[in-house]
């Protein structure tokens, strides 16, 4: 989802190394077996709600998170419901080799997301935190990836149960840092006078 900027002053950006991925996709599918897991899926732009009906016709359990924004029709403004992280959509499965060519094959689909063309699972707790966001009107915004600063948990309002990275601007109103380790993706999101607590 100039933005990078906003936020340097809190967070340094700090990536993770090709190593480090491949050794938390170690221990994912050493600690999964054969249970089902949420991967990322990157699709063709503008084909998200496509591939979204194809996985769905398939029977595969699948995720698009969204988020309330004005439409960009000149002829007249309403809210709509538009992709939160644009280009990607989130499958549940064990990922056995039907599976993954049913993924694979469906129109509109460019690649499970993974390392070295090996996929690599979504944290829970992220998937956890889109879930949180889908849907919302809250104000949304497309950030550079953050990993450093102040972890925090919203205690209460709607987004309660949100955590993230906390940023706050003088004058104005603060915001949580939602990052997508995987997909190198953070989402900063308006938040109001609701608690906000430090978890690590």
């Amino acid at each position: 989802m100039a933005p990078l900027e906003e936020v340097r002053a809190y967070h340094s950006v700090k990536t993770k190394t090709i190593s480090e991925l491949k050794a938390m996709n170690a221990a994912n599918h050493h600690n999964a077996g054969e249970q089902s897991l949420w991967y990322a899926v990157h699709a063709r732009s503008r084909h998200e709600e496509v591939v979204f009906g194809g996985f769905r016709k398939k029977m595969i359990e699948t995720f698009l998170p969204k988020v309330e924004v004005m439409s960009r029709r000149k002829d007249r403004r309403k809210r709509i419901l538009a992709p939160l992280l644009p280009g990607y959509l989130f499958v549940h499965t064990d990922l056995n080799p039907s599976q993954y060519w049913d993924i694979i094959k469906t129109y509109g689909v460019v690649k499970i997301i993974g390392i070295e063309g090996k996929p690599v699972p979504v944290k829970d707790e992220e998937i956890a935190s889109l879930r949180i966001l889908d849907g919302t009107d809250r104000t949304v915004k497309n950030q550079a990836y953050i990993t450093e600063g102040d972890r925090v948990m919203i205690m209460e309002g709607p987004l309660k149960g949100l955590t993230g990275y906390y940023v706050k601007h003088k004058g104005k109103s603060g915001k949580v840092v939602v990052s997508i380790e995987l997909l190198q993706r953070s989402l900063a999101v308006e938040i109001e006078d609701w608690k906000v607590d430090k978890i690590s």
